[in-house]
């Protein structure tokens, strides 16, 4: 601050003060006015309790490793507990977009509160990056972006998985939601493009179940050559070890929602022999030279180990580290049109989105268009199994 010594001079320190005091205290409101429309605020909403926390608690473990600021304006990043409830999920965004002005909202996780989100995310006009392969009706997902792989482009490498293992019947014991139905949706038609195996008996259970016996019973019964799990992180093996207790003998799969350490720890020897479509993130050290993904996949794993402990590399970690790519490419594109803060900031947000162009992920190639809020190839899933407690690429 510069003084001027010649009024100075005319005028008693009492007087001087007041006048200081107030310049100064101006000069802070200005500096933080300016620094709170330079942050980029992200809202970003996980399950970090309720059934569906093994899968956001890893996504929160990897924002804390975030940078604390890109295209060099600082992020303020705002995380908070959905617990797995679709409602909390809403009111969490709609404080995102009303209290904090927020120019990114991220989540859910879990599908049922993610796909709500993207109304909240809608009507705001916000881009809204899903941890979540959540399916929304043709238009809803106009500023929704899914940061997984889809269940379509999962279902193609397993599908080509089991007819390479000659399977041609599947039994499907999955979820009661929207995850649940929209796989057995996706694996459905995709088998039937790819002259696959045909689904030859459905049960269904709730992610809040602790048993499903009646159902594992039935689908014994009909005995399929193979079964087809959709649940998810330590979530997955309940289902998994029901079949097997109740003698099932053929081959289990299990979705990229199960592609967690947690489903060994928890299923042991039962999940062993298994099969789990997963991103390449979950095992860079197995990819061949040739993969794309296999350098930032083992950054990520490099990072996320340091950080957490060997082992605890997993698939939505690596979703929360392929936002951070992400983020890196768009957000210096919007600045160049607008000021974070502002409704024309989000707008060139989404279209920096939409015009990305091929980006490698840990998880795959990414390739997000006006028409294409999914963006992954179908060479993106990876077949593994579940050999000696550790994950095997097939």
């Amino acid at each position: 601050m510069i003084v001027d010594t010649a009024s100075s001079a005319q005028e008693t320190s009492m007087n001087r003060t007041p006048r200081r005091l107030k310049a100064l205290a101006a000069a802070v409101l200005t500096l933080a006015a300016g620094s709170a429309l330079a942050d980029v605020t992200i809202g970003i909403c996980l399950p970090l309790t309720g059934p569906a926390s093994g899968l956001g608690i890893p996504v929160a473990n990897q924002i804390k490793l975030w940078p604390k600021s890109i295209g060099g304006e600082k992020l303020n990043v705002i995380v908070l507990d959905d617990a797995t409830d679709p409602t909390k999920g809403v009111t969490n965004a709609k404080r995102f977009v009303t209290e904090d002005n927020a120019d990114i909202i991220m989540g859910s996780v879990a599908t049922p509160v993610a796909i709500p989100m993207a109304d909240v995310a809608l009507e705001s006009n916000t881009p809204h990056f899903m941890f979540s392969p959540a399916v929304l009706p043709a238009g809803k997902d106009a500023w929704s972006f899914r940061v997984p792989q889809g269940n379509a482009v999962m279902a193609f490498a397993m599908i080509e998985h089991m007819k390479k293992q000659g399977i041609k019947t599947v039994g499907f014991l999955g979820y009661t939601d929207a995850y649940g139905e929209s796989w057995l949706r996706d694996f459905q038609d995709q088998s039937k493009a790819l002259n696959g195996p045909k689904v030859v008996a459905t049960e269904r259970f709730a992610r809040s179940d602790t048993s499903v016996t009646a159902q594992a019973l039935k689908l014994v019964s009909a005995n399929p050559e193979a079964m087809l799990v959709v649940a998810s992180g330590s979530g997955a093996a309940m289902p998994h070890k029901a079949l097997v207790e109740r003698g099932y003998k053929g081959k289990i799969y299990q979705t990229h929602a199960a592609a967690s350490r947690d489903l060994i720890r928890v299923g042991g020897k039962d999940v062993e022999g298994s099969y789990v479509v997963s991103g390449p993130a979950l095992v860079p050290e197995q990819l061949s030279a040739a993969h794309p993904s296999k350098a930032v996949a083992q950054k990520f794993v490099d990072q996320y180990e340091a950080a957490y402990g060997k082992g605890s590399r997993n698939q939505f970690a690596g979703h929360g580290y392929d936002a951070v790519i992400i983020l890196e490419k768009i957000i210096p594109v919007a600045l160049k049109k607008a000021k974070p803060g502002t409704k024309e900031f989000r707008a060139a947000l989404r279209e920096a989105t939409e015009t990305m162009g091929r980006t490698i992920l840990a998880h795959g190639v990414l390739n997000y268009t006006k028409d294409n809020h999914w963006g992954y190839t179908t060479e993106t899933g990876v077949m593994l199994k579940v050999a000696g407690g550790d994950w095997k690429v097939e």
